[in-house]
């Protein structure tokens, strides 16, 4: 049986790109336990609140949660525990480069399956202030008005 070549998102963090400006992306591998790879692959992990750290020469995503596998029994492990990204080492150095910045993080952006193996886009993010997210809703909104202009006007 061949194996799927495409990328399948199997969870988002959605307010990552509200919250943040998104510098680089980066793709990492990421450490987990059986009971967890079937649970991420029903669907129920949440990147909300999480966030990535350098320490010790160790990319470490905290806040990840990822719920108990319902057949788990014993061999699930803590929903919220700490989990290691799989990075070269130069990527962790570049990283830790960028985080000791004022101002900038690490953000998982989403999980996908890259050839049946989880995958965290890991994204370096400066923060943003408010009127930067007022200023990106306002540009939204002109989008959506002149898309909506557009199809009225060349409707068929």
């Amino acid at each position: 049986m061949a194996k799927d070549k495409s990328n399948k998102t199997l969870a988002e963090n959605r307010k990552a790109r509200h919250d943040y400006f998104i510098e680089e992306v980066y793709e990492a591998g990421i450490e987990l336990v059986g009971t967890e790879v079937k649970s991420i692959r029903g669907g129920k992990a949440n990147l909300k609140d999480s966030y990535a750290e350098v320490k010790n020469g160790e990319v470490i995503v905290r806040n990840m949660h990822v719920s108990p596998y319902e057949k788990g029994n014993i061999f699930n492990k803590d929903p919220l525990r700490d989990r290691r990204l799989l990075l070269h080492k130069g990527e962790i150095m570049k990283l830790a480069g960028y985080i000791a910045q004022k101002g900038y993080t690490l953000i998982p952006l989403s999980l996908y399956l890259k050839n049946g193996r989880v995958k965290v886009a890991l994204g370096v993010a400066k923060g943003k202030h408010n009127y930067d997210k007022r200023e990106d809703m306002l540009e939204r909104a002109a989008k959506r008005d002149i898309d909506r202009q557009m199809k009225e006007k060349y409707r068929y």
